[in-house]
């Protein structure tokens, strides 16, 4: 594991995530572009194999948590807050067919 490609898909994977994740909100888009770009760049010259094992794990799990942890409020009137909310399939199936899947809950 670790290969170039590997990387590179991954590296691709968490900028498709942070785009659909945070639409619609461009401090939230440039920060996430940002810091993946920075994490990335800090490592490219990583040789061990087991680091970039861990690397890579890690990375994973960040698009996890990207693709099924963040929840976004969006002001909407003077009294009322829009939620916005990620989950992926299996998790529609725990909400037992009442799914949100990016959905507003307005």
């Amino acid at each position: 594991m670790g290969s170039r490609t590997e990387v590179l898909k991954l590296f691709r994977t968490l900028h498709r995530t942070r785009q659909q994740v945070f639409k619609n909100d461009a401090r939230a888009l440039e920060a996430a572009r940002r810091k993946i770009n920075e994490e990335f760049r800090n490592n490219q010259n990583e040789t061990s194999s087991e680091r970039i094992a861990e690397l890579m794990k890690i990375g994973s799990d960040v698009e996890v948590l990207l693709r099924t942890s963040v929840i976004q409020g969006l002001h909407s009137g003077s009294d009322r807050l829009c939620v916005l909310l990620f989950l992926t399939a299996q998790d529609i199936v725990k909400f037992e067919n009442k799914f949100f899947a990016a959905k507003s809950l307005c």
